[in-house]
């Protein structure tokens, strides 16, 4: 059972990291193995060719992570990305946007999870992300 469910994360979201929760995505399930979040996008996630940008790709990845580091371990506010590699395998469509985070190895100090990008189900993008955990 995870520490944190989807109504807690955006809580502590709300509190701690409220321009997380301004970005506009929503945790939709949240296991201690990962989560998934889902983020509606409209035309200020564009860049110029009509296409969704990169840095929305690699936010909603990020926050994908760190939701499943706090859903896993509870309110670690200080846990921070310590790596993130993407790769950009299609162009995304304009709408729902669904990252899911299964997380592969938590430690004390590190964590690593792999996030799937995808667009109406298609896989866009593939992410890795390691997070630093503080000392408790």
């Amino acid at each position: 059972m995870p520490q944190l469910d989807p109504d807690a994360l955006h809580a502590f979201f709300a509190e701690h990291f409220p321009q997380a929760v301004a970005f506009g995505f929503r945790v939709t399930e949240a296991t201690d193995d990962g989560c998934t979040l889902v983020l509606p996008t409209s035309e200020q996630h564009l860049r110029p060719g009509a296409t969704l940008s990169g840095p929305t790709l690699m936010t909603l990845a990020d926050t994908a992570m760190y939701a499943s580091v706090l859903a896993r371990l509870g309110p670690v506010a200080q846990a921070v990305t310590s790596s993130l590699q993407i790769h950009f395998l299609r162009r995304p469509t304009l709408g729902e946007v669904t990252a899911r985070c299964e997380l592969l190895k938590v430690g004390r100090r590190l964590a690593v999870g792999r996030v799937e990008l995808s667009t109406d189900d298609d896989l866009v993008a593939h992410a890795t992300v390691t997070y630093a955990i503080p000392p408790t």
